[in-house]
């Protein structure tokens, strides 16, 4: 599966943001899809992911309640609601896939992925 990340930009502090990953070569409802962040300096970080097998949706705490997933299966596409966004949230943020169904705590570590799309920038200013 090939996937495409967008819907980044510059924006304010509060502001909202929708990211995208659009899968091709691939239907998005057979794979485990998560997205993680890398702000410059630091490590890929895991922010969310939802497990193929029943849909359920894992977020890092820092992200709980403010960032949430959905997926349109017709579109064969993840997307990344963020809401209040805050300046710490700034990072490349890239989608990723795979073709398993862990438990909750494997969706944290990128190394549990075999699928990546670019990333996509996104900025947060106070």
């Amino acid at each position: 599966v090939q996937l495409q990340a967008s819907g980044g930009g510059l924006v304010q502090a509060g502001g909202s943001l929708r990211l995208s990953c659009a899968a091709s070569g691939g239907t998005i409802s057979s794979y485990s899809m998560g997205w993680f962040r890398q702000a410059p300096g630091k490590e890929r970080t895991f922010v969310a992911a939802i497990r193929d097998a029943d849909r359920n949706t894992f977020y890092a705490n820092s992200v709980k309640g403010r960032f949430s997933l959905s997926r349109d299966n017709a579109k064969n596409t993840l997307f990344l609601q963020m809401n209040s966004l805050k300046p710490e949230d700034t990072a490349v943020y890239s989608c990723a896939a795979v073709r398993a169904t862990y438990n909750a705590g494997s969706y944290y570590d990128p190394k549990n992925y075999d699928y990546w799309g670019q990333g996509t920038q996104v900025t947060v200013s106070s």
